[in-house]
């Protein structure tokens, strides 16, 4: 679980293809992690989020979609369909995983160390709504939390200063 864990390195996921991704294969990278979903009226900031993987992915950011079905249920799709989604609609191209909860009792590893280690607007732990967005440097500790409707292309500031 969380215990002990460092950074996004301690962490592993499933790929939407069901493969395992140890995150520190990320180490030294900048990554922007992002709960998504299909169905949401933030859904076509995944072109933006495009945008930014594909200007920055040279100097070493990489985006990571989680996709997650608990808000308004709105990726109810399977690992399949939100895949071909993605790509036909998108073109994305970064890296997808498994569909996630990120709240509750069954949320995911990764995003019960996300939330503690960069709670929300008072103190709040919960992910609010799909796209909320988490800036992890180089040394694989958070640096900011970003809520669902700040704009990938508005982010673009931080990123550049966590790529150094």
């Amino acid at each position: 679980m969380t215990d002990g864990a460092a950074s996004v390195y301690d962490f592993a996921a499933a790929s939407l293809a069901g493969a395992k991704v140890d995150l520190g294969q990320y180490r030294g990278r900048v990554l922007l992690i992002v709960n998504t979903a299909s169905a949401c009226g933030f859904t076509p900031q995944y072109r933006e989020l495009e945008s930014l993987y594909r200007e920055y992915q040279a100097r070493g950011l990489v985006v990571l979609g989680f996709p997650c079905n608990q808000f308004g249920h709105q990726d109810p799709g399977s690992n399949d369909e939100i895949a071909t989604f993605c790509q036909r609609n998108f073109g994305v191209s970064f890296p997808m995983m498994a569909k996630i909860d990120v709240n509750g009792a069954g949320a995911h590893p990764l995003y019960q160390w996300l939330t503690a280690e960069a709670p929300g607007i008072l103190g709040s732990k919960a992910i609010k709504w799909n796209f909320t967005k988490f800036l992890v440097g180089r040394d694989g500790r958070v640096i900011k939390r970003y809520a669902p409707q700040d704009a990938p292309e508005k982010l673009t500031q931080d990123i550049e200063q966590a790529l150094g």
